[in-house]
């Protein structure tokens, strides 16, 4: 592929991953598979890393006033742990595996959530709690750190306590703000991230604020019904793309 392809390619993932800090989710979950066309993976996900966190900050500045501090208390400290075992295991643990688990976590939850529409009832919200939070902290930690995909098990935790979407939002937003902040260094050591990313990331990131800067408009206009089913079925997709990654790409 031409330079020129690279550029737009680059351009595309760095937006789309805007537009899901942004508010709108699971988008960024294209950004490594997108540049992957051009490099392997892991040097995708370390060219990715710097521009996710550009448009973090600039999505916790638009979210900063409403979020969950007992939820975010509870998750970083598992998130933290859960990075650290991914630094250390990553070479060790098939990325079909991480996928596949991804997947099933993602579709667990979204069949328990069609059982109850069907059944014509709303279970009462699920309150935060430690032992849970810490578990889904950890796994959205772990599975973040390899593959850029925390998205699901952090959903699993959170969405069953029905929190009010600004809420929603900025304890997401803060949330990913700071797992992305615990990668930098391992990345680092790891060499995912070199001289040569970094530049690459700077062109890009205007798109990726861009972005997010587009995602937080639509988020902010869109009723909370639809909003929360915009998220189920991103969900449902991202996991139906993971199953397609390792059963028949």
């Amino acid at each position: 592929m031409s330079t020129l392809e690279f550029w737009v390619v680059a351009g595309i993932a760095a937006f789309l991953m805007g537009v899901s800090k942004g508010g709108i989710p699971m988008l960024a979950m294209l950004s490594v598979p997108l540049m992957s066309l051009f490099m392997e993976p892991a040097m995708a996900a370390g060219l990715l890393l710097p521009l996710y966190i550009v448009a973090d900050w600039y999505a916790v500045y638009l979210f900063r006033k409403t979020f969950s501090a007992r939820n975010l208390a509870i998750m970083l400290p598992g998130a933290a742990a859960g990075v650290a075992v991914a630094y250390l295991t990553v070479s060790h643990v098939p990325g079909n595996v991480v996928k596949l688990v991804v997947a099933a976590i993602g579709l667990s939850y979204l069949v328990s959530a069609l059982r109850q529409r069907f059944a014509r009832r709303l279970p009462l919200p699920r309150p935060a709690d430690v032992p849970r939070g810490l578990f889904w902290g950890a796994l959205a930690g772990l599975t973040s750190y390899i593959s850029h995909a925390g998205g699901p098990p952090f959903q699993a935790y959170i969405l069953p306590q029905r929190l009010e979407k600004m809420v929603y939002l900025g304890t997401t937003t803060i949330f990913f703000a700071a797992v992305n902040l615990m990668k930098l260094p391992p990345f680092v050591l790891a060499g995912q991230i070199t001289r040569e990313s970094l530049s690459q990331a700077a062109w890009v990131a205007p798109f990726a604020l861009l972005g997010a800067w587009t995602g937080a408009r639509i988020s902010r206009i869109l009723p909370e019904r639809i909003f929360f089913m915009v998220i189920e079925i991103a969900l449902g997709v991202v996991s139906l793309k993971l199953l397609w990654e390792v059963f028949v790409a």
